[in-house]
């Protein structure tokens, strides 16, 4: 088993620091995107629509800024990718479906508004599955053609992992965001469920914006500059940070060791992998505790145990009516797996998605009892590398197991891929999970896990 340390990997926290004494230019950084995406692309089909001409120009107001000295926060003049369901007033929101094929709304969602404010450049949009949902897109992984990048954030991973953009932005309802990093090997964060003001997205309660980066520095600064901007969903405080500062690792006392429903479906490469890692954490005097040790940490995995149906039946009827009108009228834009979705969605009822929402209720409540004595959560966010496409495209899962980095989504937890490991030359994503609003916490212990366990890479 080897460690996974994408060193040479493009990120802008450094190029900040060129920027504002006059070694490099936003305008430079954004041509080196470019240049990238022209080689890259043809293979990993990782952008739907990319606004070059929007984007030099906001480069160069940006290089005049750091000429000026008055640079608008420390991701001004970033180049990011955009998931295509979240809506951008200058390209198009086609959903990844072609019933929306060239579909624009003329505004712009809270958080890429956020990202404008900020000085952030709004590349392109991000290949997304259709709807957010099962039927696979274009993309590939950028370390293997043959292989899925995972979904529904498939091209924003994807575009992160080769190098095209140092950040995107994704979403989660279930494992869209985990999962996908995982299978690229990047950072990502799945915040705290309402931590994003969502606007458009807010017809799923377990909807959450999250960020892809191959820097965890710049993960938390765009997660900083947008959640202080924009606030979080109506009701919800939004994410606790503060501006200028990213925790710094922290090492764990305690964490509770969680196997999830997938970890019979784990392949035995990967879970070998995750145990050494176990035992590296254990070497460096982490204390590790599993679910037989702790009566508290077998009721939260029973709680979790069906985590994904539970998911996809909330979802399901969160989302009928919107699939029902779209089932009227362009049948000829749904794929397979959006037919079962729109069948499942029929099948939901008022009472079963009243039993569904104390179930998740249960599932928080049951995390929270593991607060006052553990730090976070460990697992792994996928059951195993990403799998070969043709393998998978006509079973249950057709962009990979999603059971591993559904439960977070369930939990409304924040919850971080840390990319440490590594398999046949593929990433494998260890998960580190803590509590509601701990997102700033979690990240100081992701970030010594991570450096844990690739100190000797």
């Amino acid at each position: 088993m080897q460690y996974h340390s994408k060193n040479a990997s493009l990120n802008f926290h450094e190029a900040y620091q060129d920027f504002l004494s006059g070694r490099d230019t936003p305008t430079a950084y954004l041509d080196r995107c470019l240049e990238t995406i022209k080689q890259r692309e043809p293979e990993v089909k990782a952008w739907v629509y990319i606004n070059e001409e929007q984007a030099r120009i906001a480069a160069e107001q940006a290089t005049k800024r750091y000429a000026e000295n008055q640079p608008l926060s420390v991701i001004d003049g970033m180049p990011v990718g955009i998931k295509d369901i979240i809506e951008t007033k200058d390209m198009p929101t086609q959903y990844g479906s072609a019933a929306y094929e060239g579909h624009t709304t003329n505004r712009d969602s809270a958080i890429v508004r956020a990202l404008r404010d900020a000085g952030a450049i709004i590349l392109g949009k991000t290949v997304t599955t259709a709807f957010a949902l099962l039927d696979p897109g274009p993309t590939t992984n950028p370390y293997d053609s043959q292989r899925t990048p995972g979904g529904s954030s498939s091209g924003s991973a994807a575009a992160v992992a080769a190098d095209m953009v140092p950040v995107t932005i994704g979403t989660q309802v279930i494992a869209s965001v985990l999962r996908p990093s995982s299978y690229c090997g990047v950072w990502a964060l799945k915040p705290t469920v309402g931590a994003f003001n969502r606007a458009e997205g807010l017809e799923f309660s377990q909807s959450h914006h999250g960020i892809h980066a191959n820097s965890e520095i710049d993960l938390w600064h765009v997660a900083t500059e947008v959640g202080l901007r924009m606030g979080g969903d109506p009701g919800y405080p939004g994410l606790y940070c503060e501006r200028g500062y990213v925790p710094e690792p922290t090492k764990p006392v305690r964490l509770a060791v969680l196997q999830t429903e997938g970890w019979s479906r784990v392949d035995e490469a990967a879970r070998q992998a995750f145990i050494d890692a176990l035992a590296k954490l254990s070497d460096a005097g982490v204390v590790l505790v599993k679910r037989d040790e702790d009566p508290r940490i077998e009721g939260l995995e029973e709680a979790i145990s069906s985590a994904i149906q539970v998911s996809l039946d909330i979802t399901a009827w969160e989302h009928r009516w919107m699939v029902e009108n779209l089932a009227e009228t362009r049948p000829d834009a749904i794929g397979k797996f959006l037919m079962r979705h729109i069948e499942n969605a029929r099948s939901q009822t008022l009472e079963k998605y009243r039993a569904n929402l104390k179930r998740r209720a249960d599932a928080r409540r049951k995390l929270k009892a593991l607060e006052q004595s553990y730090d976070a959560c460990i697992t792994l966010s996928a059951t195993g590398i990403a799998p070969i496409r043709s393998e998978i495209e006509n079973t249950r899962f057709p962009t990979g197991d999603l059971s591993m980095s559904c439960p977070a989504s369930l939990l409304g937890a924040p919850s971080y891929n840390v990319p440490a490991l590594q398999l046949q030359g593929m990433p494998l994503g260890v998960q580190v999970l803590g509590q509601q609003d701990w997102d700033e916490r979690t990240l100081g212990y992701a970030r010594w896990i991570h450096e844990c366990l690739t100190k000797d890479t």
